[in-house]
């Protein structure tokens, strides 16, 4: 299909340690559970409101593995690029096909930079995992407390 884009933009907390696997072929795996949250004034009794969303991340490239495993801990901020992606697997128990959806860290269109710190972030890019300082001024900056209404 010509003009598709499949790219995945994440700003938030890891809610665990990273988990690192073996596939079958001996290369390691990392996998990530990440938080995003927004939050709101509700219109119409000024409470504050929050919602949390989570996201299984999948780091695929080895170099990135390392990285991953070496400085993130529960809790790290980080911003992800990645694609998204859902695979069909069986339950063991129950012998039903099971869905995940998860954004896929792997190739030339993907990147992870460590937020936080002294005020700049690590960025390591897939495509020769490379790794570079960015000032945090380059990142995108989310807002937490929006006062705008919200039609609903």
């Amino acid at each position: 299909m010509a003009g598709s884009l499949n790219k995945v933009l994440l700003i938030g907390r890891l809610g665990a340690d990273p988990e690192i696997k073996q596939m079958v072929n001996g290369k390691s795996v990392a996998r990530l559970s990440l938080a995003t949250s927004q939050s709101w004034k509700d219109k119409n009794t000024g409470e504050k409101k929050e919602k949390t969303e989570w996201h299984r991340i999948v780091v695929f490239n080895e170099g990135l593995v390392n990285v991953v495993q070496q400085y993130l801990k529960k809790g790290a901020q980080i911003y992800v690029e990645g694609q998204l992606s859902t695979r069909k697997w069986k339950d063991e128990q129950s012998g039903q096909d099971k869905y995940s959806t998860e954004i896929i860290i792997q190739g030339y269109n993907s990147s992870l930079t460590m937020l936080g710190g002294g005020g700049s972030g690590s960025s390591i890019q897939n495509d020769k995992t490379q790794s570079t300082t960015k000032a945090s001024e380059d990142l995108p900056q989310t807002s937490n407390d929006l006062d705008d209404d919200i039609p609903f």
